[in-house]
């Protein structure tokens, strides 16, 4: 029995223990920078594995290395573990147990596969040629992410290259999809306040409406993309939040708007950030209105390399998988994800498993009612593992 066989095999055995492990962890959701429960679950199950376990970065992020009988190159898998500020709609008997805290976009099922194909990899390390290393990380949901305090803190020195997987309920259950080159959007948020002077409903000359000043600010914003942006680029900015609750006998004083801003090009984004400054200080004279802006250019466009990206998928479809029907280049993804942090740093590529529920029950990641098919579980095992041996012996 060769090694990727051992491995797809060891795998067979272990999807209940995947299964078991994600549905605990679904359980116990904990929102970004809180996970310490979850991390302490996953560093128990390596206490008696051969291995070595180190913090890197704020919050609870930690690594597992996995050092190869042989001399080889040195790779990095990555999994994220945080959940969202999502009350649970679903009725499952590992519903969470957390109020208004959900795994809410597959987190729980991405360290799941992850846990139990690092420690079949433990496992069988003497028979791999270089290292690997596991990079459970936490807060990817919440800007500045997870990502970039283990990057500040050195966690991708020594290694070569990296691999990620995101399930995914747009895709059917026993797909794999892949992109090279911008693959997920870049983003950015922003808080505005708009202060006046408040007054009396009926002697609005004596007053600075903050709620007319940023109705305008909302209307103008849409300009942004339509009159700005190159219609052969991509962008989308979004006021997610008006906060404008009053009397409706008296003008508001102040409000404040959030918003949202997703790209594909960095230069999209510079350009972005310059309009939206620039209207705001326009309501500002129009006004009368003073505008503080708060302004978070966070997660870059998720780059993926395109050698790194198709020795991923060749390795994948070499090792003919029998629960996997297709391999397939899905195309630009519209949400963003902060391993863009590490493919920043390092020659990287982020793939995609379908988990679309088979009762035909789909709903979006970040929903109350979001569900994966866990038939995902072992396919993002098997890929993942495939593809992090045939990049160590495709190197040997």
């Amino acid at each position: 029995m060769n090694l990727l066989t051992e491995v797809m095999a060891k795998l067979d055995q272990a999807e209940p223990d995947i299964i078991r492990i994600r549905r605990e962890l679904h359980q116990h959701p904990e929102v970004s920078f809180h996970e310490q429960w979850t991390s302490q679950y996953i560093r128990d199950f390596y206490a008696d594995l051969d291995c070595t376990v180190a913090d890197f970065g704020y919050g609870y992020g930690f690594v597992v290395d996995i050092k190869g009988g042989q001399p080889g190159p040195a790779l990095a898998l990555r999994a994220d573990f945080d959940a969202l500020a999502v009350q649970e709609d679903n009725d499952l008997p590992f519903k969470s147990q957390q109020a208004g805290v959900m795994h809410a976009c597959g987190h729980d099922g991405h360290t799941a596969y992850m846990m139990v194909l690092a420690r079949t990899l433990i496992g069988v390390r003497d028979q791999l040629p270089g290292s690997v290393r596991i990079i459970h990380q936490p807060a990817e949901e919440v800007s500045p992410g997870g990502a970039k305090g283990m990057l500040a803190a050195g966690v991708l020195e020594g290694i070569d290259n990296v691999i990620g997987a995101h399930v995914m309920t747009s895709m059917p259950t026993g797909t794999v999809g892949y992109h090279v080159g911008a693959t997920q959007t870049g983003r950015a948020n922003f808080t505005i306040t708009f202060t006046g002077k408040g007054g009396h409903a009926s002697m609005p000359q004596l007053s600075n409406d903050a709620i007319v000043a940023g109705s305008y600010f909302v209307t103008a914003l849409q300009t942004v993309v339509s009159r700005r942006i190159d219609p052969f680029d991509t962008a989308s900015v979004t006021i997610g939040s008006f906060d404008g609750v009053g009397s409706f006998n008296a003008i508001k004083q102040a409000v404040t708007l959030k918003g949202d801003v997703r790209v594909m090009k960095e230069s999209t984004r510079t350009t972005i950030r310059r309009q939206i400054e620039q209207i705001a200080h326009g309501v500002e004279a129009m006004f009368g209105v003073v505008a503080k802006i708060d302004y978070d250019d966070n997660y870059p466009v998720l780059m993926n390399d395109a050698k790194v990206t198709m020795q991923a998928v060749h390795n994948i479809q070499a090792a003919a998988i029998p629960q996997i029907q297709a391999v397939t280049d899905v195309g630009t993804q519209d949400p963003s994800e902060d391993f863009a942090y590490f493919a920043q740093s390092k020659p990287s590529t982020f793939l995609y498993v379908g988990c679309d529920p088979d009762d035909g029950q789909s709903h979006p990641h970040h929903s109350p009612n979001f569900l994966m098919n866990e038939d995902c579980l072992l396919i993002a095992a098997k890929a993942v593992g495939a593809a992090a041996i045939g990049y160590l012996r495709g190197r040997e």
